[in-house]
């Protein structure tokens, strides 16, 4: 992917990774648009950053996908990159029936969002030159966290829908690139923006700008390599055990 002169949709990009992504595109010449649901907070945003736009989107709603994406294709014809960013993280308890309604949640959003925003943009992309999607999975789709468990199996759902996602749009013309963050200092979960074992969020955002432009199929910072090669480097089960300690 070239680091410049995209048009890049973000929906998801109010705050942390994606924030900063988005931050980061559009001082390096970028036309950025981000999308989240709150209004109030896009409107600071837009405010704090003129040269951004935004648009109000609930990626956990299918119509509203299927509108705002409409919208943005009309509004910003030139848009050839899809950073499919939005998802939410949740603690559960997997000894009782009541993680259903937080895992629906989770799937809702990790999973069915990014495949309707991905659904609704390649048509449109097949035309785009440059043309790319990146989805977000997650360390934690190849070692998973036990106390999330549905957002580690949602990640590991993206990870093998990217694979063949890559796959079948190439004949398209269209780059499909994964980026697999390890924890990130964010506000993902609870205590996670100040905790010590969380990867600093400018350290994060360099290591991955600084790979973009060879990737071809995966983003791995170093940090999120023993998460990714555990099952490799036969260490998977004490890794999770590990994790688990974090809960």
């Amino acid at each position: 992917m070239k680091l410049t002169d995209n048009t890049v949709f973000i929906p998801g990009a109010t705050s942390g990774i994606g924030l900063g992504l988005a931050l980061r595109l559009h001082e390096l010449g970028n036309t950025v648009i981000i999308g989240g649901r709150r209004t109030a907070l896009l409107d600071e945003i837009a405010a704090a950053h003129p040269g951004i736009h935004t648009v109000r989107i609930d990626t956990a709603d299918a119509d509203d996908i299927t509108r705002v994406s409409t919208e943005v294709q009309q509004r910003f014809p030139e848009t050839n990159v899809l950073i499919a960013m939005a998802g939410i993280m949740r603690p559960e308890d997997l000894t009782t029936s009541g993680f259903l309604d937080t895992a629906e949640a989770v799937v809702t959003t990790n999973i069915l969002g990014p495949l309707r925003l991905i659904a609704a943009f390649t048509e449109f992309l097949s035309d785009r030159p440059d043309a790319t999607i990146i989805t977000v999975s997650s360390g934690l789709a190849f070692t998973p966290m036990v106390a999330t468990a549905t957002y580690s199996a949602s990640k590991a759902a993206i990870h093998s829908f990217t694979d063949s996602l890559r796959v079948q749009l190439a004949p398209k013309g269209i780059d499909v690139l994964e980026l697999v963050p390890p924890a990130v200092r964010t506000d993902l979960m609870p205590g996670q923006a100040q905790a010590e074992w969380a990867m600093p969020l400018e350290e994060f955002l360099d290591e991955v700008l600084s790979l973009l432009p060879e990737a071809t199929d995966e983003i791995l910072v170093e940090r999120v390599k023993p998460l990714r090669h555990s099952e490799a480097q036969g260490n998977r089960r004490e890794l999770i055990d590990q994790l688990a300690q974090l809960s």
